[in-house]
């Protein structure tokens, strides 16, 4: 392990910073005023998926149009990425190659590096267009950063760059028998960082120590399914049973749901792929509505492939005949990831079209579309203050307003490949290129 120049990160206030981070593992009695939700949480970017996991914030001044040339800043990266950076308490982190090493690096949002940790020798990827040794997002608790490459390298830092522990999973269960490259990233609870393996072999949950990251348990999640399907690229997805926190897990044509203190399975569904298609790889990561589950299957980028599921949350053992709440097999996503914003579910399409849906029915609430190319989407959307983001493969991002009616604002080119999906937090927005880490803010 290398540590290059650190600097100490200041540090939350005791009770701000355990709201947040209850927050962020979505522990929150749902009792908790919406307000005082976006106002305790909406200036960080813990996980993935933001800080609700639903990869939208409700509040906040954000820029609609912008050039490459009039960004606040742009700092080089030293290696292609497609994890997306997490924001905590004005720090931004994110995972690189640098060097042929596997790099976390700390960014203040002045763009200026605090820090960077070498955790061990980077893996390539097998797709040079799309993948990279680093796919998987950094998450955060307020306290640690925990972190998870494709060569196995799985680390806990301290917010300073200190490495806490380390190991290499691939080193002590074998590699994954992936089509491409790893991708789901870890989740947090309280005690635990979460973290799958789902693959052609043996596919299990596990949930680590965050403290010494010796393993606490693990659950088994093996499953027969068609070719790739096994191939679990989906991150878990936190949701409320009975009082409990529990999580999904979406791989192998299956639902499962985990009880988050010990992944103990507590119930299954299926039913999603009837007709055994293969080639259908679990990438998207569900999102959760109130008390509905959206899933995606499929895939978008061919014709009459692609479908999507509302499964009501909740039960015990086999759900598949009960709580099926509706089903679509006319629209969907293959790679990326819904959106939540205001309690309507958005889609954003393998070209271009974006699809809003009523999570409790199923039903179209409108669709639109961002100008045709040849080049696709495969970052996530993101959504701030009832503005969709959209960043397309060649470098193109959309800015579109979708709070009531579609309204495209704004094309905006990077001049680079762009596959993270972009962030909004602390009324900037961070998209992270091919080689650059870009910050924009409203004019």
């Amino acid at each position: 392990m290398t540590m290059v120049r650190s600097s100490s990160s200041s540090i939350l206030s005791s009770s701000q910073a355990a709201l947040t981070l209850a927050l962020s593992l979505g522990l929150v009695a749902s009792t908790l005023h919406a307000s005082e939700h976006a106002t305790a949480s909406e200036s960080n970017w813990p996980h993935w998926r933001g800080p609700h996991a639903h990869g939208s914030v409700q509040s906040g001044s954000y820029p609609t149009e912008w050039s490459v040339g009039d960004v606040e800043w742009k700092v080089a990266l030293p290696g292609k990425g497609s994890s997306t950076p997490i924001v905590y308490n004005d720090t931004i982190y994110l995972t690189a190659p640098a060097e042929g090493q596997d790099v976390v690096m700390a960014l203040g949002l002045d763009g200026k590096t605090q820090w960077k940790t070498e955790v061990g020798g980077a893996t390539p990827p097998k797709h040079q267009k799309l993948g990279s040794s680093c796919n998987s997002s950094p998450v955060t608790d307020g306290t640690g950063l925990f972190v998870y490459f494709k060569s196995g390298h799985f680390a806990a830092l301290e917010l300073d760059g200190t490495v806490r522990w380390q190991k290499n999973l691939n080193e002590l269960f074998g590699e994954e028998n992936l089509f491409w490259d790893q991708g789901s990233s870890p989740v947090l609870t309280e005690k635990h960082v979460i973290l799958t393996r789902l693959h052609a072999g043996e596919s299990w949950v596990a949930g680590f120590d965050k403290t010494t990251g010796e393993m606490s348990w693990k659950q088994d999640r093996t499953f027969k399914a068609p070719p790739e399907n096994d191939n679990g690229y989906a991150t878990p997805v936190f949701f409320d049973q009975n009082g409990t926190s529990a999580f999904l897990v979406w791989a192998s044509d299956k639902l499962t749901a985990h009880q988050a203190s010990n992944g103990e399975l507590l119930w299954t569904c299926g039913q999603f792929n009837p007709s055994n298609t293969g080639y259908w790889p679990a990438i998207a990561t569900p999102v959760v509505v109130n008390d509905i589950a959206v899933v995606a299957t499929g895939r978008d980028d061919r014709r009459g492939q692609a479908g999507l599921h509302g499964i009501k949350l909740g039960g015990k053992d086999d759900v598949t005949a009960t709580h099926r709440v509706w089903k679509r097999d006319d629209v969907g996503v293959f790679v990326t990831s819904p959106v939540v914003y205001k309690d309507q579910v958005y889609l954003l399409r393998h070209r271009g079209e974006i699809v809003c849906i009523d999570p409790t029915t199923g039903k179209t609430v409108w669709d639109a579309a961002l100008p045709r190319s040849a080049a696709s989407y495969f970052a996530s959307p993101t959504i701030a203050n009832g503005v969709l983001y959209a960043a397309r493969e060649d470098g193109t991002v959309f800015a579109a307003r979708v709070d009531g009616e579609f309204e495209l604002l704004s094309e905006n080119a990077m001049g680079e490949s762009i596959i993270a999906s972009p962030i909004a937090v602390a009324g900037r927005l961070l998209l992270r290129g091919e080689n650059h880490l870009f910050s924009i803010r409203a004019l």
